[in-house]
């Protein structure tokens, strides 16, 4: 005990000599919200680290900051296009504002949870199969907009909305791979179709050339009996030059 010069005792500010008070801890990453009489005693959470509350007046509720995430059980929907799939996803939100997610709702975490699947539903329910798989992106962004307008209400922050799965029926499976199959097949077809065009050009090309020059003929008449005599065969060629060719020709 200490004493001042008039001879008045100073106590130290401990829990001991606070009988009425409870001295509490919140985390980093966490913030109290406490209550007077029934009424929140203040427009600011109270945390990091050290609070003091009275015991017979004051109680207080925990929220975590945290961002936390949860899966979207999948949820069976018909699509403009009147096709049944079956879509999952998973949401990551936030309480950016402890006092509102305590005062403003019941229980966050399942509202939020419960307004994740209707909100799937709703936003998908309005594309076709063809937006369900191709913008998925743009999708997630909707989903999230929606979720956000909601929430933020609650001091809640969506930051992020992803589609995990789209299932479709296997009939319509089958159909597409059938379809996809198709369309190879025709890619192919029109490929080769363009390379003959090409080589066709090319022919006519080079025997413009050739007739052009005679000698050109009879290189390329020399250069094919390279390339046949170059094989393992038996076959045994005798090379006649055009010309005599020719003349048997002419004298018919």
């Amino acid at each position: 005990m200490l004493r001042l010069a008039a001879g008045y005792p100073v106590l130290p500010l401990c829990p001991s000599n606070l009988p009425n008070h409870a001295v509490l801890i919140v985390n980093e990453y966490e913030r109290a919200v406490i209550f007077r009489l029934g009424r929140i005693i203040s427009k600011k959470p109270k945390g990091p680290g050290l609070f003091f509350i009275l015991r017979c007046t004051d109680t207080f509720v925990k929220v975590d900051l945290r961002t936390v995430s949860f899966n979207i059980p999948p949820q069976e929907l018909l699509t403009k296009d009147s096709v049944t799939v079956c879509v999952d996803g998973v949401v990551y939100f936030r309480v950016y504002c402890p006092i509102s997610s305590v005062a403003n709702v019941a229980n966050a975490n399942a509202s939020t949870h419960q307004l994740a699947q209707t909100t799937l539903r709703n936003v998908l329910g309005t594309k076709n199969l063809s937006e369900l798989l191709s913008d998925r992106e743009d999708l997630s962004h909707s989903m999230q907009e929606a979720l956000d307008e909601v929430t933020k209400v609650w001091g809640i922050k969506v930051e992020r909305v992803e589609i995990k799965d789209v299932k479709l029926p296997l009939q319509l499976q089958r159909a597409m791979a059938a379809e996809a199959e198709a369309s190879r097949e025709a890619r192919a077809k029109i490929i080769a179709a363009e390379g003959e065009v090409k080589a066709s050009r090319a022919l006519k090309e080079a025997s413009l050339v050739i007739a052009e020059s005679p000698s050109a003929l009879q290189l390329r008449y020399l250069q094919t009996l390279s390339t046949i005599s170059a094989e393992k065969n038996s076959t045994i060629i005798f090379p006649l030059p055009i010309d005599i060719l020719q003349g048997f020709m002419q004298s018919k």
